[in-house]
């Protein structure tokens, strides 16, 4: 029988992760998907060992890294129809993972996209993420992350969008909104496309027997290295001059300069400062590229500027009480 899901999973010299993240999708509970492994230029011998070890898997294969997003990009497009699944190499997935996901979306035909349960790989008592957030300060938040699983995430809910590290998508989005943006390269192109997808009318439902182990930015130096924090820096302003309506702007203008300021002073603290510097002046750069895909993005949107902003102020919400509960997990851990 054709494949009902296929799971893409973008890699750049991380053969030391495959046997893991192959492994646990050897034992899914669920065998309708197929497994393309898109190899972004590795020099590492990862196709060698996928090809030795996992031949059921199909490698796509990219002359140079080109990130993530084309990464992913091009397994979509050589994705089956149906759903397509897209999971970073540095995870380990319940075995019910992609059976959860395909389960949710029969039985919400209302949602285009579903965000999995992110847990921290080497604490498994702490979570990395449960669905993706939008703050009005215009900066995106992996909700939950961070904070101790006392079960405050094992209901399905409504969500703002979906972290690709581990996410189900109809394939139609893809054919209604587009694919993720090339020009991010890689960090927030899921934020992006979550946007996109919102204002183009599709939901996104958090499912919490989807459950993924996930080591994070293991292929970028981690979380502060100077990669992630001028990526992260550029595209969470290129994806605001993209997908944020102008009526809205003008509601989140305060908040934005304070996030803005917070960002600023949390490089300083950290010694990250040059690369945020650099990802501001890469997000100008980038600014007559979003400003003519903005045009064609806003004139596309079936949702009312009103409708905006109150998605906007639940997602913040959300994320205000999730950095809340992080917060209260670290004092009484001390």
């Amino acid at each position: 029988m054709p494949a009902r899901a296929t799971v893409v999973i973008p890699n750049w010299n991380g053969e030391r992760f495959l046997e893991m993240c192959l492994g646990s999708l050897r034992g899914q509970s669920s065998h309708g998907f197929e497994t393309i492994v898109v190899d972004n230029g590795s020099t590492d011998g990862s196709i060698d060992f996928i090809e030795r070890r996992f031949p059921e898997v199909k490698v796509v294969s990219l002359a140079e890294n080109k990130g993530f997003a084309a990464a992913v990009n091009a397994g979509i497009e050589a994705s089956a129809p149906g759903f397509v699944a897209l999971l970073n190499n540095d995870t380990e997935q319940d075995r019910r993972w992609l059976e959860a996901l395909v389960g949710a979306a029969d039985a919400h035909p209302e949602c285009a996209f579903f965000a999995s349960k992110l847990v921290d790989f080497h604490d498994r008592r702490v979570l990395d993420g449960a669905g993706d957030a939008m703050r009005l300060s215009g900066l995106p938040y992996r909700l939950g992350h961070g904070e101790i699983d006392r079960g405050q995430f094992d209901e399905p809910c409504y969500v703002f969008g979906a972290c690709a590290a581990a996410a189900l998508y109809r394939k139609s989005l893809f054919e209604d909104v587009g694919l993720f943006d090339e020009d991010f390269v890689s960090y927030c192109e899921d934020g992006d496309l979550s946007f996109r997808a919102r204002l183009a009318g599709h939901r996104c439902l958090y499912v919490p027997g989807a459950v993924v182990y996930h080591m994070g930015s293991a292929s970028t130096g981690g979380k502060r290295s100077p990669t992630v924090t001028r990526l992260g820096t550029r595209n969470s302003l290129s994806l605001l001059v993209k997908d944020l309506p102008l009526s809205a702007a003008v509601h989140v203008l305060p908040f934005f300069l304070l996030g803005q300021l917070a960002r600023l002073a949390t490089a300083a603290a950290t010694g990250t400062l040059r690369a945020h510097l650099e990802g501001i002046v890469g997000a100008w750069r980038l600014l007559p590229t979003m400003r003519e895909k903005r045009a064609e993005i806003q004139k596309r949107k079936l949702v009312s500027d009103a409708e905006v902003r109150r998605m906007l102020r639940r997602s913040s919400l959300a994320a205000t009480a999730s950095i809340a509960r992080r917060l209260r997990d670290r004092v009484l851990s001390r």
